[in-house]
């Protein structure tokens, strides 16, 4: 396969896969279609307007935004965590407030903006095509995967709660990304030497892992 039509599936895949985190919110929430559709077409214009704004846009400021990027990371995890134990404080005392929270994970997030953004700008370039082209093609696959996503979701009738639990986890990988990727990327500039048989990157990453999870699981039992 050409390398730039495998880039290009690729980056497509991609982004499909980020439509299924707005997909969950709006599949686990007590809304309604036409909210979701309204949602899945607000990604639709913002990759639009994306796509047509990239060759305005100067590689510098680019460099910034991606320096932010664990910080973002931070500031999503919050937003996530918070909302995934308010909703589920709250479905405890039988109120259902997930047609609120589930803004926190459905609507558009600096993290998700900045994806599309720069995917418009890869598709863009490996393509050799009019950003307002590839702003629709980003806008149609996103929205695809926001309305599938949204049905399969729907079509399981889970309970509020699991939209609760699903923004803690959420909020805890964003979290881990932020604090493990700096660390990862300064012990590989400093050469460490392996340990364990190569395996010294992934070790610590299981076994927090497995305390976050751990402690999460045995605090849903005690409640129960």
């Amino acid at each position: 396969m050409n390398t730039t039509y495998a880039t290009v599936i690729g980056i497509l895949i991609g982004i499909f896969i980020f439509g299924l985190k707005t997909g969950v919110g709006c599949g686990f929430a007590n809304i309604k279609w036409k909210d979701v559709l309204i949602i899945a077409a607000v990604y639709l214009v913002i990759s639009i307007i994306m796509g047509s704004l990239i060759e305005m846009v100067d590689q510098s400021y680019l460099d910034g935004i991606a320096s932010l990027g664990m910080t973002l990371h931070i500031f999503i995890a919050i937003i996530l965590i918070a909302a995934g134990i308010y909703t589920l404080k709250e479905c405890s005392c039988d109120h259902d407030v997930s047609k609120k929270t589930f803004l926190a994970i459905s609507m558009p997030c600096p993290v998700c903006l900045t994806a599309l953004f720069m995917s418009c700008m890869i598709l863009a370039s490996s393509l050799g095509t009019s950003g307002l082209r590839i702003g629709l093609l980003v806008g149609i696959v996103f929205f695809v995967s926001v309305i599938s996503s949204t049905f399969l979701f729907k079509k399981m009738k889970r309970p509020p709660e699991d939209l609760g639990t699903t923004m803690m986890f959420l909020g805890i990988f964003y979290l881990l990304g932020a604090l493990i990727i700096p660390a990862y990327i300064k012990a590989k500039k400093l050469d460490m030497p392996a340990i364990g048989g190569g395996e010294f990157e992934i070790l610590p990453l299981l076994i927090f892992s497995l305390f976050i999870v751990g402690g999460f699981v045995l605090d849903k039992m005690r409640g129960q």
